[in-house]
Order: structure tokens, then sequence, then C-alpha cells
């Protein structure tokens, strides 16, 4: 018996805490890497314009440049959770950290436009490789009570990343052009690979498994889950959302009456910062507010914020963007918790499902949408996002009585 429990000892070994030193090495090293990935995959947006101008093509087809590198990302994700099992969650991370950096400083060199949507294209894959593995990271590696504060402040870096990518990238591409902001994108990329080798801890709680195809296919069964699938579903609305309000937002300000420049459409994405500190909220939050509840709070905070977009005062569009990010990340913080939570086995193949539908769905909305801006402008893109945000509401509301009753029976199978 003795032996026994020595064994477990060497196998379980201990949990990164909440506060503790190693907890805030880890969690930031990982959220200065999402910085980055994040950065990458949002830059574009305000130069989406230029595009469109250099290359001769129409918005729908320039928003190819974002849908492409999230389509890839997505079908990345559980491709690459599932190579961590067997190769590690550093090791993949790593790699994926590198290759996209390259990928980034290559792009500078493209001929046109067609070469840039290959080359992003490829980028999207090794970009997924952070999002794929990050999250099971934390769940293995850390006490359960510092779960959620970890997923909210490695969810600032995203935020962080979207902003940073979007105001740099406006700026730089104004002032030298936009091939410089891949050059520059590229090189904090290399800077945050070396960063990540030497500061993130090694796994303490990494069990290697063998890589096959049938793992992979069983990575799926999570789809079978219907409290998971719920909060799939909430993962692809908010993308859809969100990538695809911001893909037009800037055509929009770059039109008259607004006739803003790239710079100062860059400027406009500041209002990431509500998102860096919702997502944090979000996390501490965790313990006081079910993840059904948080969810539902952050729509309504979204519903509020587009409703204020569409009123044509520059004043009320960045008010309405400051509550549209904070209630975006508020409740993907709060949708990535749930998927923690109620995955009992195999939590990086649920994670990379989340991020899975996650992502389509952003890939859907950043192109289906220009279906919809070209003829009826930001007020048909605005209703359509208005009604998407509706029917969250309905699947956040269905989350919030099936985790009432969970609570409800765990609360009465604890008093037995």
């Amino acid at each position: 018996m003795l032996n026994e429990r020595r064994k477990v000892d060497l196998e379980c070994k201990p949990l990164i805490q909440l506060n503790s030193a190693e907890f805030w090495k880890a969690t930031i090293t990982l959220s200065v890497s999402s910085f980055f990935i994040f950065a990458s995959l949002h830059m574009v947006q305000p130069l989406l314009p230029l595009f469109s101008k250099e290359f001769g093509v129409s918005p729908t087809t320039a928003s190819l440049a974002v849908s492409l590198v999230t389509l890839t990302l997505s079908i990345s994700l559980v491709i690459f959770g599932i190579l961590s099992d067997t190769f590690g969650r550093k090791n993949i991370m790593s790699m994926g950290l590198m290759a996209s950096s390259i990928l980034s400083i290559t792009i500078f060199f493209v001929p046109d436009f067609s070469t840039l949507l290959i080359l992003r294209a490829l980028q999207g894959i090794f970009l997924a490789s952070l999002p794929a593995v990050a999250l099971a990271y934390i769940g293995e590696e850390y006490d359960k009570a510092a779960i959620g504060l970890a997923i909210g402040i490695y969810i600032s870096g995203n935020s962080l990343g979207g902003m940073g990518g979007r105001i740099v990238s406006g700026f730089i591409s104004d002032h030298w052009g936009w091939q410089y902001s891949f050059l520059f994108i590229g090189a904090v990329g290399i800077i945050s690979f070396f960063l990540f080798l030497f500061y993130l801890p090694s796994c303490k709680n990494f069990k290697q498994r063998p890589f096959s195809i049938r793992t992979l296919l069983h990575s799926f069964d999570h789809y079978k889950n219907p409290i998971l699938r719920l909060a799939f579903y909430i993962g692809g609305i908010l993308l859809f959302i969100f990538i695809g309000s911001f893909n037009y937002l800037g055509y929009h300000l770059h039109k008259a009456p607004f006739n803003l420049s790239t710079t100062v459409i860059g400027l406009i994405y500041i209002s990431y910062l509500s998102g860096t500190f919702s997502s944090t909220l979000s996390g501490r939050l965790d313990n006081r507010l079910n993840s059904s509840e948080r969810i539902l709070l952050g729509f309504a905070v979204i519903l509020v914020g587009l409703i204020l977009m569409i009123i044509p005062n520059l004043i009320m569009i960045f008010l309405g963007l400051l509550i549209f990010v904070f209630g975006f990340f508020f409740a993907h913080s709060a949708a990535s918790s749930w998927v923690s939570h109620y995955a009992l086995s195999s939590k990086a193949s649920a994670s990379g499902l989340y991020l899975l539908t996650y992502y389509i769905g952003g890939s859907f909305g950043s192109t289906s949408l220009g279906f919809i801006y070209e003829p009826f402008g930001w007020m048909g893109v605005s209703f359509v996002t208005i009604f998407m945000v509706l029917i969250g509401l309905g699947i956040g509301t269905k989350m919030y009585f099936i985790e009432k009753r969970i609570n409800a029976k765990n609360t009465e199978n604890a008093t037995q």
C-alpha cells in the first residue's frame, strides 16, 4: 500500500497553484505568446481597404486574407491537439511560433494578392499550434482553483494581440506600406519564440500517448456530448459576429462621411483594452457566477454595443466598440471555462473542438457578411449580427438551465 501511494505521488506532480510565482511565470509567458499569435491573425483587418485599392479586388475577395487564415487555423486545431499528446505541449507550441513568424516575414516579398492568400493560408496552419494546446496545458498543469483566472489572463493576451496587431499594421502601412507590417509582426514572433522557450515551465503532468488516426477520429466524440456541443455553438456564433463586424467596420469608416485613414482606423481598435479587462474579470468571477450566467451577460453586452455602432457618429461607434469588445471577451472566456469544466477526459481535444467551431464561425462570418455589406452596407451587417446575438442568447439560456440542474444534483449528492 505504501509503495502504491509513493508511485501515485511520483506520477501526479504538484499542480500550479493560484497566485504562486510559478502561476504568474507560466500565465504571463502564455499570454505574451498569444499576443503574437492574435496580432498575426487580426493585423490585416485595417489593411483590407488597401488590398482592395492596390490589387483591385472587392471587399468580399479582400476578406479572404482573414477568412482563409481562420479556416486553415480551425482545421489544424484538432490535429495539433492530437500531435501534442505525442510530441509534448511545449514542443508543438514552440514549433508553431517559429514557423508562423517565418511565414509573416516571407509575406513581405509577395508579388501579388494570390501569393499573399497562399502564404496567409499556410500561416493559419501554424498559428493554430498555440490556441490548440494552451488550454490543455492550463487544464493539466494548473490547480482547479487557478484555471479560471489563468484562462482569463491568457485570453487577455489574445485581446491585446488583436488590438496591437491592428494598431501597428494601420500605423506602419500609412507610413511605410502594408508589407512592412508583416515584417514587423514576424520579428515580434521570433522574439516571442525565444522568450517562450526559456520561460514557460516544462510539463509536469503531461502523459505521452502514441499518435494514431483512431485517436484523431475519437477526438470528435466530444461533439456527441450535448453539454459540450452547446459551448461549441456559442464559440462559432461569437467569432462570426466579431470577425465579420471588424472586417467591414474598416470599410465603413474608410468611406464618407468619415473618410478615416488606415492609422486612425487602427487606433479605433484600442477598444480591445476593454476585452483585456473583461476576460480577466470573467475568469475572476468563475467562483461567483456560473459559466452560463457569464455567457448570457456577455451576449447582452454585445447586443448593446452593436446597437450603438449603428449610430453614424464616431463617438457613439467607438463607445459601441468598447462595449462590444467587452462583451465578446467576457462571453468567450466563460465559454472556454465551460469546456474545461465539463470535458471529463481528453481536455486537449475538447478545447480543440471548441476552437475549431469558434474559428470556422469566424471564417464564415468574415466572407459571408461581405455579401451582405456590398449591397446593404453597414446597416445590413448590423442587422445580421444582432440576429446572431439573439440566437446566442437562446443557446445561453438553455445552458443556464442545464447548469442549474447539474449544480442542484451535485448539491443533493453532497448532502447524502
